[in-house]
């Protein structure tokens, strides 16, 4: 019944959000004798199939920004009174402006769409206007008169005689060229193929080859279509193949730097044939290393067949700091702080090593009484420029994959027992064209122990088998990767970006093939180092997009969609504790502080001082309106929903939690930090109604309170 009834508010909601849309007058602060461009239309008069839609884009003047026939930026902007003062400037900041409409654009908007048809080959079109006017609202119409074509009948190419290398591998391309007889003559496709021949030629050593080296001439006279000259002059030795002379790399002398890792990057090689993509991917290895500010590689014709490399590089800052800290409190009192402090150092031994060492902790508490629980831990990376095992010859691309070895403790004090942690790995990532990044671990190792158990928290896990094996000790042997691709290399994106994550582990396998060696314990689990060796697959995919609107695109909508699942078997009945899912926290269903929603229906495990809540599967759907306020500042609206799961339990839709919640964020450029007030809508571990008002869910201890650095996605 309590559904029916908030579907129906709602719906309600909706309508009276359209209709007070719709009944906002759009040109109430439009000056005396403006008018406001409500629509363009291009309408082709000779050409139905024509698709006029790609000759938008050359319409100097657009309407306001339209979403299903309602301009919903335009209609907040006239919320506002015109005075750019208090609530005002705010509807002014989020909203569109009336594009007023004028005449002079619509004049050069014709003669673009007249230049552009040309190009597409149209010759001789023509464009008209005509203006419509309602009111104060106006809407331009382009009529538009196709021009003649002309399809090309012949092609003859014209060579400069005496060049056969340059004349065979010229004519074994035109096989790849888009011009054929019976396309249509455009001045776009003769200058796209000029810049595909160019980088072709280049490719195979031609260095000087340069589009001034091309021309064509079209003859349509007394012809229904056009015989096509293709035309190639020597300049500058321009058709000559050209070899590498001499290779130099300089950079400054206080940078302690190998020298057989530069030469290892370098792909740039004396007598070698020019390659143009030889000279980019060796200004991509070397940027790689992250220890040059900038890399200059110049090439210099020296005679007719030769040309010399040199190439210049400047130091960058190698050392320094990072932190980051994260904050979150609920109206309970529970409070949580978790800082970090990186130092890193990007040439520690002088060959592009990267050396990481971290601190970091998590300590939550309530000042109201004595229940804490403390979090300290250490880590060591070390990343070397190559792929341990095999030589840089091995790998021709614009990068090399790095080495990871990493070592790790972490220190447990909670109030039911202490545990430690001791993790290594070794394995190897890269990236794939700037956007693709990933890492590869062909061993992890986990190594956990638990002390001083309370007595009655060792009690309740006697009685509960699955947490049982969730806190004892165990020793985790396996593979895992991570794959991530972001279109965007920005920190914080300032354009419509997406992204996707995968991270995977599996667990225990090789070890199994031994369990006959092995000794047990009174369980019959085969023990390691007399710790039980964990067996499971686990894996995580997330999604995310940001779209981004508005004046200047300093508005966006960012989504993001993340599901996981983890599987125990053979030696293992469930997933060790640290891989199992949790829900909440800074970056995660921000209506709850972290590990304190589900599994499922569940309510909160009183044995636990600290939430600990977990699953083996989790589905999370995440949104954000995030837009700009003043100076720095930004403001943010989010809607959550989401849970975690035991594995064999039934996943139920009446299960689902939501959350939504406003915050604020300090955009430095290079760091963002930010402030989130997450409040409960669901709560599927309520008996009766799951569904909370906002003075409910504040009353009741549903909310909380976050502070982290960067988008949560």
């Amino acid at each position: 019944m309590f559904m029916k009834k908030h579907s129906y508010f709602v719906v309600s909601l909706l309508i009276f959000a359209a209709m007070g849309l719709s009944s906002c007058s759009t040109t109430k602060l439009l000056k005396e004798g403006d008018l406001r461009l409500d629509k363009n239309e291009i309408i082709v008069t000779n050409d139905k199939s024509f698709q006029a839609s790609g000759l938008n884009a050359y319409i100097k003047q657009q309407p306001n920004t339209s979403y299903l026939g309602f301009k919903p930026m335009l209609y907040v902007y006239n919320w506002s009174d015109g005075s750019g003062k208090g609530i005002n400037k705010f509807w002014e900041a989020i909203g569109q402006a009336p594009v007023v409409y004028d005449q002079s654009l619509v004049e050069q908007s014709k003669r673009n769409i007249t230049n552009r048809l040309t190009k597409l080959g149209y010759f001789d079109s023509k464009v008209e206007s005509e203006l419509k006017l309602k009111g104060q609202n106006a809407q331009v119409s382009y009529y538009v008169t196709l021009g003649k074509r002309y399809q090309i009948e012949e092609i003859v190419y014209v060579l400069p005689k005496g060049r056969k290398d340059f004349a065979e591998d010229f004519y074994r391309d035109t096989l790849n060229s888009k011009l054929r007889k019976g396309i249509y003559l455009s001045e776009q496709d003769l200058s796209e193929e000029i810049d595909r021949s160019v980088a072709v030629l280049r490719e195979k050593g031609y260095f000087a080859l340069s589009r001034a080296n091309y021309s064509f001439i079209a003859d349509t006279i007394g012809r229904k279509g056009a015989s096509l000259e293709y035309i190639i002059t020597e300049q500058d030795a321009a058709l000559n193949k050209m070899k590498v002379n001499e290779v130099s790399i300089s950079y400054p002398e206080n940078l302690r730097i190998s020298e057989s890792v530069l030469e290892g990057v370098n792909l740039i090689t004396p007598g070698d044939t020019y390659k143009e993509s030889t000279v980019s991917n060796t200004y991509s290895r070397f940027s790689a290393l992250r220890i040059f500010r900038t890399v200059g590689i110049d090439m210099k014709q020296v005679d007719d067949e030769n040309v010399d490399c040199s190439i210049n590089l400047t130091k960058s800052q190698l050392q320094g700091f990072k932190t980051n800290l994260e904050f979150s409190t609920n109206s309970s009192g529970l409070m949580g702080i978790s800082p970090q402090l990186n130092f890193y150092h990007k040439n520690i031994f002088g060959g592009g090593e990267w050396l990481n060492v971290g601190f970091v902790g998590n300590f939550q508490f309530k000042p109201s009484d004595n229940i804490s629980s403390n979090e300290l831990g250490t880590s060591l990376s070390l990343s070397l420029p190559k792929f341990l095992g095999l030589g840089y010859k091995y790998f021709k691309g614009p990068t090399v994959p790095r080495t990871e070895l990493n070592v790790a403790f972490n220190y447990q004090n909670r109030p039911e027992y202490t545990r430690n942690i001791f993790s290594t790995s070794f394995g190897y990532s890269g990236t794939i064209r700037e956007r693709f990044y990933y890492q590869f671990y062909p061993l992890q190792i986990n190594y956990v122990r638990l002390f001083n158990m309370q007595s009655d928290f060792s009690a309740m896990l006697d009685k509960n088998p699955f947490l049982k094996y969730s806190y004892q000790d165990h020793c985790d042997v396996g593979i895992g990767a991570n794959l991530f691709y972001n279109s965007s290399k920005d920190l914080i994106p300032k354009t419509d970006y997406h992204s996707v994550k995968l991270s995977t582990d599996i667990s225990g396998n090789v070890l199994s093939l031994f369990k006959g060696l092995m000794p047990s314990n009174v369980s019959g689990d085969k023990l390691v180092l007399g710790a039980p060796f964990s067996q499971y697959a686990r894996a995580e995919l997330s999604f995310a997009q940001g779209l981004h609107f508005g004046k200047e695109d300093r508005h966006s909508v960012a989504y993001r969609l993340l599901a996981g699942i983890g599987y125990a078997y053979g030696n293992s009945n469930t997933l060790p504790y640290e891989k199992q899912f949790y829900c909440g926290g800074a970056s995660s269903m921000r209506g709850w502080q972290a590990r304190a929603l589900g599994p499922g229906a569940d309510k909160m495990d009183k044995s636990f001082s600290i939430p600990s809540q977990t699953g083996d599967i989790k589905l999370e759907a995440d949104i954000e309106y995030r837009f700009p306020l003043f100076w720095m500042l930004e403001g943010v609206l989010f809607l959550e929903a989401g849970n975690v799961w035991k594995n064999g339990s039934r996943i139920r839709l009446n299960e689902v939690a939501a959350d939504y919640g406003t915050g604020i964020r300090l955009n430095l450029g290079f760091l963002l930090i930010r402030a989130d007030w997450g409040i409960r809508l669901r709560d599927p571990s309520l008996d009766g109604n799951k569904w909370l008002g906002p003075f409910t869910a504040i009353r009741t201890g549903g909310s909380s309170l976050h502070i982290g650095v960067g988008y949560p996605f």
